[in-house]
């Protein structure tokens, strides 16, 4: 249980982080206007909440393995929102991030 509340976790933060940089981007580079950008700001400001939530207590290893999920992540926005169609390697290069993530937040730890 705790490893799936952890999961969910590093998903809400990647909708956050990703989205509020996507919203700031809009309003910046596509003109949309200072509503956006300020929906971004706080968006990002969710997220460095977010992360404090994850069951263990220790930062680089969060936010290491949470640099894979931005990864894998922010290809799967561009595909999403922006119809941006990775290729071959940004696929693998995602697999290998989210295997870096499995290992660095769920591989078994003695003591």
């Amino acid at each position: 249980m705790i490893t799936l509340r952890s999961v969910g976790l590093f998903l809400l933060a990647a909708v956050l982080e990703i989205g509020g940089a996507w919203l700031i981007w809009q309003g910046l580079r596509e003109h949309r206007g200072f509503g956006w950008i300020g929906a971004g700001v706080v968006s990002l400001g969710l997220y460095g909440f977010v992360a404090t939530l994850q069951p263990s207590a220790d930062f680089g290893r969060i936010l290491a393995a949470y640099g894979g999920v931005f990864v894998a992540g922010s290809l799967v926005w561009g595909m999403v929102l922006d119809g941006y169609r990775p290729d071959r390697f940004d696929v693998l290069g995602a697999v290998v991030c989210l295997a870096g993530v499995g290992i660095i937040m769920y591989a078994p730890r003695g003591g």
